[in-house]
C-alpha cells in the first residue's frame, strides 16, 4: 500500500516568483532636448508561472490543452492564466545514506530507488544528485546524461551514521535557486529524520521551500521503518535486531571481520536495556512526526507522497514520481494583489482547474511569502 496526496490523474504544480520590472519615463510635455524636470513613472510587473500537469479521462497525458482552457484561483480569487507551454524537468534527487538506528532504510534500496527515477525521466529533463548522512553533498551537477548519474549513484555515493536532513534541504533549496530554468523538482528518498538539527530548525527549512517555485515530491522509508521498529519498542521482537554496519559496507571489509559482520542473527530477540527501548520509543515517535510533515511538504508545494510497506513497492513507485514530473505544462498569470507589497508571512492558497470537458487538471499549492531575510 502506499499514500499519495492525489491520483495520477491530479495536476501538480510549482510556483515562480519572477519580478519582471519595467521602467518607461513620460514625459510632461514635448521638448527638443531632456530635461532634469521630466517625470518618470515605474510599472512594475508580476507574473507567477505554474506547473501543471494535465491528464485525460484514461490517465494519459493530455496534449494540447489551452491557456483557455484552465481556471486559475489565488485564495479563492479568479485569475486568467496568460501563458501556457511545455518545457523539460530540473529534478534534484536527495538521498538519505545515513541514521543511527535504522533497518529497512540502506545505501543500496536508496541507489535502487534513485536510478529508478533516472531511468524513467525524459532524455531531454536535467538530473543532479545530493547525498547526505553525516555532511550534505552535490555528488552529481546538473547533466542530461543518464549514464553519467547513473555511475556516480552506485560508485560516488556511500554510507555515514548520521542524518544531517535540513542541511540537506537548505543545501538542496539554495542549489535548485541558482538553477535559472523553471520546471524545478526535488525528489526525496529518505525517512525525514535527523541527528542534530531540532523541530523549529526543519520546519523553517520547510517552509523556505513554500517560498520558492520547486515541487517536493517524497518516497518516504517511514512506514517500513515504524512497522519494522514497533515490537521492539516493547521488548521482545521476532525481528534480530538491526546491524550497525550495511551489509554493502560490511562486505568491502577484510575476511575476519567481513564475516563477523555479516554473520547471521537469530530472533527473536528479548531487550531488557532500558535505555534503549526509550531510544527505540523515540525513534519511532520521531518516524511518525517525520511522516506527518513529510506529507505536509509535498502537498503543500504540489509534489507527490510515496509511503511503500515494502522495499519492491518502493522501486515499482518511483516510476510514477518521474511520470507525474514528465507530464507538465508551465502556466503564467498576473497576481491581482501584489506580491511586492504583501505582509511578511503571507500566504496564498493557489490553485488550477480545467474547464474543459475531458481534460483533467487539478493542482494546489500553498505560497508563502517570507521576509528577505528568512529566504
Amino acid at each position: 500500500m502506499f499514500a499519495m496526496r492525489s491520483t495520477i490523474f491530479s495536476a501538480f504544480l510549482t510556483i515562480l516568483f519572477l519580478f519582471s520590472i519595467t521602467a518607461f519615463a513620460q514625459s510632461g510635455r514635448q521638448t527638443p532636448t531632456p530635461t532634469p524636470d521630466v517625470d518618470t513613472e515605474k510599472v512594475f510587473t508580476e507574473e507567477i508561472k505554474l506547473n501543471v500537469l494535465a491528464f485525460d479521462e484514461a490517465g494519459a497525458f493530455a496534449s494540447g490543452v489551452k491557456k483557455e482552457d484552465l481556471v486559475v484561483t489565488e485564495n479563492n480569487v479568479l485569475h486568467q492564466a496568460s501563458s501556457i507551454r511545455r518545457i523539460p524537468a530540473n529534478v534534484l534527487i536527495v538521498m538519505d545514506t545515513g541514521g543511527e538506528m535504522r533497518q529497512m532504510k540502506s545505501l543500496d534500496q536508496t541507489r535502487k530507488t534513485a536510478s529508478a527515477i533516472v531511468r524513467a525521466l525524459r532524455d531531454d529533463d536535467s538530473v543532479a544528485v545530493l547525498q547526505y548522512h553525516d555532511k550534505a553533498e552535490i555528488v552529481a551537477e546538473w547533466t542530461h546524461d543518464k549514464t553519467a548519474v547513473l555511475n556516480v549513484l552506485n560508485k560516488k555515493t556511500n554510507f555515514g551514521k548520521r542524518s544531517v536532513f535540513v542541511n540537506a534541504l537548505n543545501l538542496a533549496t539554495e542549489f535548485l535557486r541558482k538553477n535559472p530554468l523553471d520546471n524545478k523538482h526535488i525528489v526525496l528518498i529518505t525517512d525525514g529524520t535527523d541527528s542534530v538539527s531540532t523541530e523549529p530548525e526543519k520546519s523553517a527549512a520547510m517552509r523556505r521551500l513554500l517560498s520558492t517555485d520547486i515541487n517536493v515530491h517524497v518516497i518516504s522509508y517511514t512506514k517500513m521503518e515504524t512497522t519494522d521498529i514497533e515490537p521492539r519498542t516493547k521488548g521482545v521482537s521476532k525481528t534480530p535486531p538491526p546491524r550497525a554496519m550495511p551489509p554493502e559496507i560490511a562486505q568491502t571489509l577484510p575476511n575476519g571481520a567481513r564475516d563477523q559482520a555479516t554473520a547471521v542473527r537469530i530472533g527473536p530477540t528479548i531487550n531488557l536495556d532500558r535505555e534503549m527501548l526509550k531510544k527505540l520509543r523515540e525513534r519511532k515517535q520521531d518516524l511518525v512526526t517525520s511522516e506527518k510533515a513529510l506529507s505536509d511538504l509535498a502537498e503543500n508545494t504540489n509534489g507527490e507522497f510515496i509511503l511503500p510497506e515494502t522495499k519492491e513497492e518502493m522501486l515499482e513507485k518511483s516510476a510514477l514520481v518521474a511520470r507525474i514530473i514528465d507530464s507538465s505544462y508551465v502556466v503564467t498569470y498576473e497576481p491581482k494583489r501584489a506580491l511586492a507589497d504583501a505582509p511578511a508571512n503571507e500566504e496564498r492558497n493557489i490553485e488550477v482547474t480545467s474547464k474543459r470537458n475531458g481534460l483533467i487538471v487539478q493542482a494546489k499549492r500553498k505560497l508563502i511569502l517570507l521576509p528577505e531575510n528568512q529566504r
